[in-house]
Parts: structure tokens; C-alpha cells; sequence
């Protein structure tokens, strides 16, 4: 399933997401591999120009849509993001850290200043 996921990605990638969205409105709405027509009459209700359609429509002959989509979430779910590489690298640089921590409680405690009102009066 995985090279016929890649195969399909990149049929995909030439053509709209409309294209690809109505396609899934017509498996949500009970046609489990739609044909073109079915694409083609809810992009037209929408008012949106059909293109590409026979393409999406050969790349997933034949293949359950279901099971694509939970393939490209497995292989989106190991996809390194921006917030586990900063512990990663907090853990590198372990020793400076805290110094840069404490720096900023201390900052913190100077721009505490006492006006003479309460938040809470």
C-alpha cells in the first residue's frame, strides 16, 4: 500500500484539492469508489471548474479510500515536528539551561514593582 500511496500523492499533487474534496464528500455520502460523473456533479453544484478528475479518479481504482487516508495518517504520525526537537535539544545543552532560567527569575523578580494598588481592591 505504501508505493501505491506514494503513486497516488503524486497523481494528486497536479490536481486541485476541490477535486480531491469531492471526491470524499461522494465516499461520505455512500459511493465507496465514485466514478467521475459523481465528481464532476458535485463540483459543478459547488460552481467550481472540473479538472483533473479522470486522473484522481484512475489513481484510486480500485483501492479503498479508508485505507489510504489511515496509511497517510501512520506515515504522517512519524513525522518529526518542531516541538520534540526542542527538548531534544534543551537535553543537549543540558548545563545551560538552568543558567538561562535563572537569569530570567531574576528579571522576573526585577520588573516586580510595588504601585500601591492591588489587582484585587
Amino acid at each position: 500500500t505504501q508505493s501505491t500511496w506514494g503513486n497516488a500523492l503524486l497523481r494528486i499533487n497536479t490536481m486541485s484539492l476541490k477535486v480531491v474534496a469531492a471526491y470524499m464528500m461522494c465516499v461520505l455520502g455512500g459511493k465507496a469508489h465514485p466514478t467521475e460523473k459523481d465528481v464532476e456533479k458535485v463540483l459543478s453544484a459547488a460552481g467550481v471548474k472540473a479538472e483533473h478528475i479522470s486522473e484522481l479518479t484512475k489513481a484510486l481504482e480500485g483501492k479503498d479510500i479508508h485505507e489510504l487516508v489511515a496509511a497517510g495518517q501512520e506515515k504522517m504520525s512519524k513525522v518529526p515536528t518542531g516541538a520534540a526537537a526542542a527538548p531534544a535539544a534543551a537535553a543537549a545543552s543540558s548545563g545551560a539551561a538552568p543558567a538561562a532560567a535563572k537569569k530570567e527569575e531574576k528579571k522576573e523578580e526585577e520588573g516586580e514593582v510595588d504601585m500601591g494598588f492591588s489587582r484585587f481592591d
